[in-house]
């Protein structure tokens, strides 16, 4: 038995379809200011703007997967698409932050005259339209993995046009030239710090482990108090996309009738949902034996 919510993501398609087209306009235009004005920094940036863009495609085309049916081959539906896009967003994070790196040391060791000017407007622009982009996705974050890392992709993209525009500053007013490959490791960093964040909740999911919010063995005592209640074992409790918590265990009852079960199983899915967010409950009854009173399995 288990308790059906709808937990639709509140991003509608013209949001994210703006969203995509703000990152690849912001893209060409930092490509094309990056090359004139030589700056490293905003070519990074140009690269962060359109893995964002790409970011939000896969982020829509899993939320498109995540709302289909479920099939007798696909008993889950295709929730973990979800899932799955975090982890491709996360790992291309991953991977543009090392070439950053790269490219940061490659400049520090052979600087390059840098327009400060140019620099600092293209990332002006660079900027609100990642504010705004970040503005649109902000809600949605919330509710989904998925679009939690397209909506950091952006927002560290916003903190990154700040950096640039900064540093575009310094140059033009104070010729600190090393400025530009020192920022360009600073927003490798901070990308890196939130992309192993994602990486590392999304693989949990796929590996099945207890969702990081709860506590098994809080759960464990609390249906053990419940009336009618002896014991609780065999218990597994996992996440199949975000907001969609399943949890199954074996139960004793206490002094109490099979015939009872149907009963305390309603109350207990209920209190289950309610203290837990656990939406989907499969629960085995027995009953009570000296095993069953002394078994504490995991």
């Amino acid at each position: 038995m288990s308790h059906d919510h709808s937990h639709d993501v509140p991003e509608s398609g013209r949001r994210l379809a703006i969203v995509v087209a703000l990152n690849f306009t912001i893209t060409i235009a930092e490509v094309i200011g990056g090359l004139m004005s030589g700056s490293l920094s905003l070519l990074s940036d140009a690269l962060h703007n359109f893995s964002d863009g790409i970011a939000v495609i896969i982020a829509w085309i899993a939320i498109k997967l995540r709302g289909l049916p479920r099939s007798d081959h696909y008993t889950f539906g295709l929730k973990r698409a979800e899932v799955f896009a975090a982890v491709i967003n996360a790992g291309a994070l991953v991977a543009i932050s090392i070439y950053l790196f790269v490219e940061a040391w490659q400049h520090y060791m052979n600087p390059e005259p840098i327009a400060g000017n140019i620099m600092t407007i293209v990332a002006t622009v660079g900027l609100v339209a990642n504010v705004i982009g970040t503005w649109l996705l902000h809600r949605g974050s919330k509710e989904s993995t998925n679009l939690r890392a397209a909506y950091l992709h952006l927002f560290s993209d916003a903190i990154s046009s700040i950096g640039v525009i900064l540093g575009g500053l310094a140059i033009m007013f104070l010729d600190i030239y090393w400025i530009d490959p020192l920022l360009t490791v600073l927003i490798g960093l901070y990308v890196l710090k939130e992309s192993l964040q994602i990486l590392w909740h999304t693989l949990g999911m796929f590996m099945l482990a207890t969702p990081p919010d709860l506590d098994i063995n809080e759960i464990r005592q609390f249906i053990r108090e419940q009336e009618g209640i002896d014991n609780v074992h065999h218990i597994h409790l996992w996440a199949v996309a975000d907001n969609d918590v399943h949890f199954e265990g074996h139960i004793s009852l206490e002094d109490q009738p099979l015939s009872q079960a149907s009963k305390i199983r309603e109350k207990l899915e209920e209190a289950l949902h309610d203290k837990f967010e656990i939406n989907h409950t499969t629960i085995q009854f027995e009953a009570s034996t000296d095993f069953c009173k002394t078994a504490d399995l995991p």
